[in-house]
């Protein structure tokens, strides 16, 4: 692997190509109630951008028309768009795996005192954001008071039953970590996290996921003004590891932007890097509507330097580790 580090260097990602269209990733709104330092959406209270009525009926048909098994609705928060329940009913009456990207401390804002039951009455997976089990590194990263709304979030889902044994209702915890390092193992986190929130605050859940910080957006941004982006690129490229090409997760998932245009994961879609489909003559943006028609099987992926974060040590996706 050292021997091959330089030549990495001097390299573009590896081209890879996209196998069976298994699921789609909605970014239905960058509209938040909170705003992440490690956001690569730069998603916030003031964000406007949400997808419209148009798209989503265009949704519901490629829903109907494909073999799509999951739906995985993200954001900014995805439960703040208005239409967020009746799509989670329409992708549920069509058997379809529903995950919600939530951060928790939605569940008690104003006016959604009863998401929680509601996403429990549907059979929704929740995977939710806790970068830590301590409260001061999780305020430093996400705000103020954030950990504690989210330890109560997590009591209110275990309740109702999520990530109890035998309930059919999945509650998955997302880390991310501080700075520019990659996650530790995930096992070994997992066990870590089990233990002390079963201990301090009477919480379980299922599984943990780890993901690499991406270098784009408002982290991005950050590791520039700290003048670590250099060495954070770095340190991707050395820890590299071919084998996690194979279960990355754009060669089966679309993610869908609010206006409806497609793009290999949501990594490229906050990059404006399109999903490329070369029978999309005099157009290189294609949409919703295109999914209506075309095939993906073989298609190429549109990669860049950014995914080199996907790959490296564990590897990291919207479900975890890739490989341990």
């Amino acid at each position: 692997m050292h021997a091959m580090l330089p030549l990495l260097d001097k390299l573009a990602f590896p081209a890879i190509r996209r196998g069976q269209l298994q699921a789609l990733q909605i970014n239905l709104t960058y509209r938040c109630n909170q705003r992440c330092l490690h956001c690569h959406v730069n998603a916030g209270p003031t964000r406007t951008e949400a997808m419209t009525d148009e798209s989503l009926a265009l949704l519901h048909q490629v829903i109907d028309a494909h073999s799509v098994q999951t739906l995985d609705l993200t954001g900014g928060a995805p439960e703040m768009h208005p239409r967020f329940r009746a799509l989670v009913e329409h992708a549920r009456r069509e058997g379809l795996r529903v995950i919600d990207r939530c951060n928790l401390t939605i569940l008690s804002e104003p006016g959604y005192e009863d998401l929680a039951q509601f996403l429990a009455d549907q059979g929704v997976e929740i995977s939710a954001s806790l970068p830590c089990y301590s409260r001061d590194n999780v305020d430093k990263q996400r705000g103020d008071g954030v950990f504690d709304a989210s330890i109560r979030g997590l009591q209110q889902l275990n309740a109702l039953g999520y990530g109890q044994p035998g309930s059919g209702l999945i509650l998955n915890l997302v880390f991310n970590p501080q700075g520019p390092s990659l996650p530790p193992p995930q096992a070994a986190l997992e066990a870590d996290y089990k233990h002390r929130l079963a201990e301090d605050f009477g919480i379980v859940f299922n599984h943990l996921l780890t993901i690499t910080n991406q270098p784009i957006a408002r982290f991005g941004s950050t590791l520039v003004s700290k003048g670590q982006f250099n060495g954070y690129m770095q340190l991707l490229r050395d820890s590299y590891r071919p084998e996690n090409l194979e279960p990355l997760m754009c060669r089966s998932l679309v993610s869908v932007d609010w206006q409806g245009y497609l793009y290999d994961c949501d990594f490229n879609q906050m990059l404006d890097l399109p999903l490329q489909l070369p029978e999309l003559i005099g157009r290189d943006r294609p949409h919703l509507r295109d999914l209506l028609g075309a095939s993906l099987d073989g298609k190429p992926i549109v990669t860049r330097d950014h995914c080199f974060a996907c790959t490296a040590g564990q590897g990291s996706s919207c479900a975890g580790a890739l490989i341990e």
